[in-house]
């Protein structure tokens, strides 16, 4: 082990002396791995509610709403309420109701997505058509459809904007990988010559959004996650102090392959209980 990892491993978390306040965090593969939770994970939430931390658990999932990522993680045998969930959808719906506030823009969008996007953008004020829409926002869903796809592209090329809610190429199935919003999106880049603007991760957007949920500042807040590319690069651009756990898709080995690091290695969430 390298001695610079060694020092981030054996600190406490401080920032310029001073202790952080609020935590975002990932879900999958930090607090939760296949369904069941992650040794220390229960343990850590409840250490923050005892301690008065404010805290959102973040996903780039835009499929569920934050309700039903609740009982979710209820079944997992985690319970954290649904007011401490910042998915991309509410992300995204977030950063569209900035767009539209004071700008003269319209409040009409053509969604693709399930009823994660959907209850966002509606209570965000949006209206959901596919008559003449001011944005195409293209989010999760299990079945994409090639008409809403063919839609999509017909009205992106009439004007309307392009916005993703995340840039992930594939998600998980029982089956295995299925396309996701990454993928589909450069099917539509492909077809129109036009970019999205992808809100999620790894995009400090999101993380920025979830620090004004809870009134977070970037120099008493860290970020736990367990991917160098999405989580990690996020967190240090969006200023926030960062900790990787080793229980998901990065690796110790993997760590050197990237130019930046993380300000702490950790084997999982469970070693972040008494530094607390």
């Amino acid at each position: 082990m390298a001695k610079a990892d060694q020092v981030r491993e054996s600190s406490a978390v401080y920032r310029s002396g001073r202790e952080i306040e609020c935590w975002l965090t990932d879900m999958d593969g930090v607090l939760v791995h296949e369904n069941q939770p992650v040794p220390g994970a229960a343990e850590l939430i409840q250490r923050w509610v005892d301690t008065s931390k404010r805290f959102l658990v973040l996903t780039n999932n835009s499929i569920f709403t934050p309700r039903d990522l609740a009982a979710r993680l209820r079944a997992s045998g985690l319970e954290i309420p649904e007011e401490n969930i910042w998915t991309s959808a509410l992300a995204t719906a977030q950063f569209l109701k900035n767009q539209v506030m004071g700008s003269g823009s319209g409040n009409r969008a053509y969604t693709i997505g399930e009823a994660g996007l959907t209850t966002a953008l509606h209570e965000a004020g949006f209206i959901l058509t596919d008559q003449d829409p001011d944005f195409v926002v293209l989010g999760e869903t299990r079945t994409y459809s090639f008409e809403a796809i063919t839609m999509a592209i017909r009205l992106i090329l009439a004007g309307a904007r392009f916005i993703a809610t995340n840039p992930d190429a594939t998600g998980p199935s029982k089956d295995g990988p299925m396309p996701a919003t990454g993928a589909i999106a450069a099917l539509i880049t492909k077809a129109t010559g036009r970019e999205p603007y992808i809100v999620g991760k790894p995009n400090p957007m999101m993380f920025r959004s979830a620090m004004n949920q809870i009134d977070a500042h970037s120099e008493t807040t860290a970020m736990i996650g367990d991917r160098m590319d999405t989580d990690i690069i996020a967190g240090m651009e969006a200023g926030l102090h960062t900790v990787l756990v080793l229980t998901g898709i990065t690796q110790r080995e993997d760590i050197g392959s990237y130019p930046f690091r993380p300000n702490q290695i950790l084997n999982s969430v469970a070693d972040l209980k008494n530094q607390i």
